[in-house]
């Protein structure tokens, strides 16, 4: 019996729809080639890579126990504000408007990490004896986070040096006008500290003009154990 053109339509796909199901049975999967013919083009499948995973402030790695993590970002130029996470908590930020041209710093218990407070210090228009101020009463233990946006460094006297020098800072002797400066430190530290970095106003080398690249440091600090009473 010859077919005639609708009845062999139907059989056609008859066939077509048994092959399918045949091909699911035996192997296990949707055949893409049959799905694109009744649903139009499939989606190719795509490789998803595995996503890293995220530690506090974004560290590649997890602190050890008894261990604050931190990142710090000096700023860039004068257009982009500095930042400061410690616990995966946002101290300075531009987000949080409490930036500053000068030294951008965060003071927080080195034994829980808890933030005692922030505060800017203009170091081009501002005084000094704010800063001056500041530092001076810090309570032993108290870590001392900063960074630079802008310039950090014209107005920084003898003393205000010496004081970041007694937290742990070699860097500060030498800071110039608009160099870039990440550091943190503590009150009562007995060596100079791991975590600092200095980059040097140079019209020869500065990635934007008139001032050097941002700096970025991360890392783990441990806790200060309680003070005997």
């Amino acid at each position: 019996m010859r077919l005639t053109g609708p009845l062999r339509m139907v059989v056609l796909l008859l066939l077509v729809g048994l092959c399918w199901l045949l091909g699911n049975t035996f192997f296990g999967g949707e055949n893409s080639y049959i799905l694109g013919l009744f649903g139009g083009a499939s989606e190719q499948p795509t490789s998803v890579e595995a996503r890293p995973r995220r530690y506090k402030c974004g560290l590649s790695a997890p602190c050890p126990a008894k261990h604050l993590a931190f990142r710090i970002v000096s700023g860039a130029a004068n257009v982009i504000g500095p930042k400061i996470c410690l616990e995966d908590k946002m101290l300075i930020s531009s987000v949080k408007d409490n930036v500053g041209r000068g030294l951008n710093i965060a003071l927080a218990n080195g034994v829980t990490g808890e933030l005692l407070g922030t505060k800017t210090f203009d170091m081009w228009a501002g005084d000094v004896s704010d800063l001056l101020k500041y530092l001076r009463p810090l309570h032993e233990g108290t870590l001392v986070f900063v960074t630079s946006f802008d310039d950090a460094a014209t107005k920084l006297n003898d003393e205000a040096r010496k004081l970041f020098e007694e937290l742990g800072s070699t860097a500060v002797k030498e800071l110039a006008f608009r160099d870039s400066w990440v550091f943190v430190g503590a009150k009562g530290i007995e060596n100079k500290s791991p975590f600092e970095q200095r980059m040097k106003n140079s019209k020869t080398s500065n990635k934007y003009e008139g001032w050097p690249e941002s700096l970025e440091m991360d890392g783990c600090i441990p806790i200060r154990p309680p003070l005997v009473t």
